[in-house]
């Protein structure tokens, strides 16, 4: 796919976003919802080796297809492996899938409500590599605990900072501020976020477009007004420890927004299964996911 085939398709496609980006921090957790405990391995090369096994045996997996799953992001290490004998996202990009990649390094202690991203101070050379390994674009998270405008409106303002490094790289950049679905301000804090992210869009170029990928907002449709802006190409829904058949269930009624799931993708997904076992829980998942992302239902 050129780049302009990726931009359609994401802008365009039916289907959702599969998150294969699960980093340092959050890799054991990972595996052990995997079926693979802390003593099975030993330091994190064994650790990121078999988590990389894990996303090889999805991303080769015969239902995993550009047919229903448009993209999908990956961590650093993923992309700099191979899957099949190729580069992963060369292996992404020849079952249709567009790849891309997660650059934050995590988040700095909470101070007014949120969590910002840390520092970032290798980032340019890892957006040169990733366009040059056919990345089409890039993700990094922020969390928001309160309904703290200020605190909010730091975390937009840092995210459209770097949403601005990605594209002077000529990679599209996915903004994810996401809101804790378990604050005590949710619906307050969804406002303020919608509120303060049109602020940023309104002042962006002409021509330059961005992703959201926001949590799925306690009030259906609160959204509608970011899915139908100039510049944004598509709006993602992060799953946010809503188990899959409540986040499934809650993003549908939300036009216009598509899955981002990780947990709510991959949660079925065990070691020990067969490959016929894998392959029929991963598509049961992904239909599933499907569904909530392209066939939408009244609040």
């Amino acid at each position: 796919m050129q780049h302009s085939d990726m931009t359609a398709k994401i802008a365009e496609g039916n289907g959702f976003i599969a998150a294969l980006d699960q980093s340092g921090g959050s890799t054991p957790k990972a595996l052990k919802g995997y079926g693979i405990e802390e003593s099975a391995y030993s330091g994190d090369d064994e650790m990121f080796a078999l988590i990389h096994q894990m996303r090889s045996r999805i991303i080769t997996s015969p239902v995993f297809t550009g047919d229903k799953v448009l993209g999908a992001i990956l961590f650093e290490k993923t992309m700099d492996g191979q899957v099949d004998g190729k580069a992963t996202p060369t292996a992404l990009l020849d079952r249709g899938v567009v790849p891309f990649i997660k650059i934050d390094k995590g988040l700095e202690d909470e101070a007014n409500g949120v969590q910002l991203m840390k520092p970032m101070p290798e980032l340019s050379a890892l957006l040169t590599r990733a366009k040059g390994l056919g990345v089409f674009g890039t993700k990094e998270r922020s969390v928001i605990n309160l309904a703290n405008r200020e605190g909010i409106a730091a975390v937009v303002k840092q995210q459209f900072e770097v949403g601005k490094e990605v594209l002077a790289h000529g990679l599209m950049p996915i903004i994810e501020p996401e809101v804790n679905i378990k604050s005590p301000e949710r619906a307050e804090a969804d406002q303020i976020l919608l509120e303060e992210i049109l602020k940023e869009l309104d002042a962006l170029p002409a021509g330059q477009q961005v992703m959201l990928k926001l949590s799925i907002p306690a009030k259906a449709g609160l959204f509608d007004a970011l899915v139908d802006h100039p510049k944004v190409l598509r709006v993602v829904a992060l799953s946010g420890g809503f188990a899959r058949p409540e986040a499934c269930a809650e993003l549908a009624k939300n036009r216009g927004m598509i899955a981002s799931f990780s947990r709510a993708l991959l949660n079925d997904l065990r070691h020990q299964m067969s490959d016929d076992e894998f392959n029929v829980s991963l598509g049961g998942a992904i239909d599933e996911i499907f569904e909530a992302s392209t066939d939408k239902v009244a609040a």
